[in-house]
C-alpha cells in the first residue's frame, strides 16, 4: 500500500485527506492511502519516517514548511531561492522537497491580472508569503511585504496610505487572520481606498469569503480564495510524487 500524507500541527481542518480520498475514490486509484500525521514538534519527523516505511509522498503545511529543510537530501529550484517546503518525494531513499503552492498560486492568479496589476502589497511574512513573493516575481510584479511590525523589508499595516493602496491595486493575504474558526478577523488594511481596479487573492478558503475579500467585494474589487490553489498544488503534488 503505497502511503502520502500531510504533516503539520495542528491539522483538524485539513484539506488535503479529504481532497486526495475522493481523488482516489473518483478516478479508481487503488493501492494507495493518505493520511494526517500531526506532529507536534518538528523532533519527531525522523520517527515518523520509520514508524511508516510505505511513505512515497507527503505534504508539509503550517508550521513546517521552512523548519523541515534541513531533514531532507535535494532541494528544487524554486524551494532554493522561496526557502519553504510543502510537498516532500521520497526517491530511493532520498528525501527531495518541493514547492508546490508556487504553481497553484501563479496558475490560479494568472486568469485574473489585468495590465494595471503591476504591484502588489503582500499581506503576511511566513512561509506561505515567500511562495508568492517568489510567484510574483517570476510574473514581473513589484510588491512591498506589510506585517505588524515595520521591519528592513516590510511596512506596517499602519503606515499604508491612500497613495500606497492606489498604488498596489494586486493585494495578497498570506495571513491566517479570518480563517475558520475565527472568522471575524481581518488584516488591518485601509480599506475604504478599494475600489474596482483592486484584485484582492486571500490564500484562506474557509470561509469561501473571508471578511478581508468582503471588504473588497462591497467596493467593487475582484475577489479570489485560495481554494484553486489548493487544487492546483494538491494535483502539482501529486505529478510529482507519480513522475
Amino acid at each position: 500500500m503505497k502511503t502520502y500524507g500531510l504533516i503539520g500541527y495542528p491539522l483538524s481542518h485539513s484539506f488535503s485527506k479529504g481532497y486526495f480520498a475522493e481523488k482516489f475514490n473518483k478516478e479508481q486509484i487503488t493501492g494507495c492511502q493518505y493520511e494526517n500525521f500531526p506532529i507536534p514538534e518538528i523532533a519527531a519527523f525522523p520517527a515518523l519516517l520509520q514508524q511508516q516505511p510505505d511513505l512515497v509522498g507527503l505534504n508539509v503545511t503550517i508550521p513546517y514548511k521552512e523548519v523541515v529543510i534541513p531533514f531532507l537530501d535535494e532541494l528544487s529550484d524554486a524551494v532554493k531561492h522561496i526557502g519553504a517546503v510543502n510537498c516532500i518525494r521520497f526517491e530511493e531513499g532520498r528525501k527531495i522537497g518541493y514547492n508546490t503552492d508556487v504553481i497553484g498560486f501563479t496558475n490560479s492568479l494568472k486568469p485574473l491580472l489585468q495590465p494595471h496589476h503591476t504591484r502588489a502589497l503582500v499581506l503576511g511574512t511566513g512561509g506561505a508569503a515567500k511562495a508568492v513573493m517568489y510567484a510574483l516575481q517570476q510574473l514581473n510584479i513589484s510588491f512591498t511585504l506589510v506585517s505588524r511590525k515595520a521591519g528592513p523589508n516590510a511596512v506596517a499595516y499602519d503606515a499604508l496610505t491612500q497613495e500606497d493602496m492606489a498604488a498596489n491595486t494586486l493585494i495578497i493575504n498570506t495571513t491566517p487572520l479570518g480563517m475558520y474558526p475565527n472568522v471575524d478577523d481581518m488584516p488591518p488594511i485601509p480599506y475604504q481606498y478599494l475600489d474596482s481596479r483592486h484584485l484582492l487573492y486571500d490564500l484562506v478558503y474557509n470561509p469561501p469569503e473571508t471578511k478581508f475579500l468582503l471588504a473588497g467585494k462591497e467596493r467593487g474589487a475582484t475577489i479570489k480564495n485560495g481554494h484553486e490553489m489548493l487544487i492546483l498544488q494538491a494535483e502539482a503534488a501529486w505529478e510529482i510524487w507519480n513522475k
